[in-house]
């Protein structure tokens, strides 16, 4: 059995990206700082690394880091605005009951590339925070993904043996092999890891993988 299971947010535990989309066009449409127009689809492609590696990706055409920064630092705000006012559920199916379920046996964690407050928010408005232990984002520690991951094992004393990381990118697969651990592809999300040994298609799947 897989004790400690480490998630990924977006494309893993929900789909954010229609809200997030009207939070940074809003965001772009009020500085006129950049000619970007943000879909859903444009974020899928992004999510999973760094704000500011997306921020660079996005928003090339503001060539003052100062007001790049501003920017970004705006579509964080209303995103988290509009998804706080959000009453539409937008979590893959069965992910909140499988969480619920999942804490009985295991050690729940949550690793994110996004933004400080923005798990908090996830935890909230799921009504999942009861069952995650620990948490940590690239905004709190700076770091790539798998470094941040391995801050998060260190702290809470969790033997790589006994941890995996599930995303749905080929940048979390990538963070997972850093850290050291085995990794868990949902597939049902935003990205392709064709080399991934370890699928889910559906979240309900993570049993049979994790309880082995």
């Amino acid at each position: 059995m897989i004790k400690n299971l480490i998630f990924d947010v977006d494309g893993t535990i929900w789909n954010s990206t229609p809200i997030v989309a009207r939070g940074w066009n809003r965001a772009i449409t009020e500085t006129g700082y950049s000619n970007a127009v943000i879909t859903p689809q444009v974020l899928q492609r992004e999510f999973g690394q760094p704000m500011d590696v997306i921020a660079d990706h996005l928003f090339g055409d503001v060539t003052d880091m100062k007001r790049r920064q501003e920017l970004l630092d705006l579509c964080c705000r209303y995103e988290q605005e509009l998804l706080a006012d959000n009453r539409e559920d937008i979590s893959y199916p069965g992910v909140l009951d499988g969480i619920r379920e999942l804490s009985a046996k295991h050690a729940l964690y949550i690793v994110s590339n996004c933004q400080c407050g923005y798990i908090e928010l996830v935890m909230e408005k799921n009504k999942i925070g009861g069952f995650i232990r620990d948490h940590e984002c690239f905004g709190n520690t700076g770091t790539c993904k798998g470094e941040t991951i391995k801050l998060l094992m260190e702290r809470n004393g969790i033997d790589r043996a006994q941890a995996a990381y599930i995303g749905d990118t080929m940048g979390d697969c990538e963070a997972a092999r850093l850290a050291e651990i085995p990794f868990i592809f949902a597939s049902y999300g935003f990205g392709r890891v064709p080399e991934a040994a370890l699928k889910i298609s559906k979240f309900s799947d993570i049993f049979a993988l994790v309880e082995a």
